[in-house]
């Protein structure tokens, strides 16, 4: 005799949640249907909870430095008195010696 599979019990929302979700990771969605998307997330809180546990799972990659590492890592190279003042000094030539005289009147 054959073995029946279970019966998986499934709400429009799920169904429809997966068909659009697949349709996004493949880059065929459109506008509507990810704003569809968006207010099947926002209605189920079925579905909102496994979105959460799968986005506090599975994006810790330790090789990857984070956004938050590579701003403590570089370190911040203050202006000097020195380098403000040949700044305003490039700044300033550059515009007196601006191309288009027929403007500075």
């Amino acid at each position: 005799m054959k073995q029946r599979k279970y019966l998986e019990r499934r709400t429009f929302n799920q169904d429809r949640f997966d068909i659009l979700i697949k349709r996004q990771k493949s880059g065929k969605a459109t506008f509507s249907e990810l704003t569809e998307l968006d207010a099947i997330v926002n209605r189920d809180p079925t579905i909102r909870e496994s979105i959460l546990e799968e986005m506090q799972g599975g994006n810790d990659l330790p090789d990857e430095p984070t956004q938050e590492d590579i701003l403590l890592i570089t370190p911040v190279k203050t202006q000097t008195l020195l380098d403000k003042i040949a700044s305003f000094f490039r700044r300033l030539f550059t515009h007196t010696c601006d191309p288009n005289p027929a403007l500075m009147v």
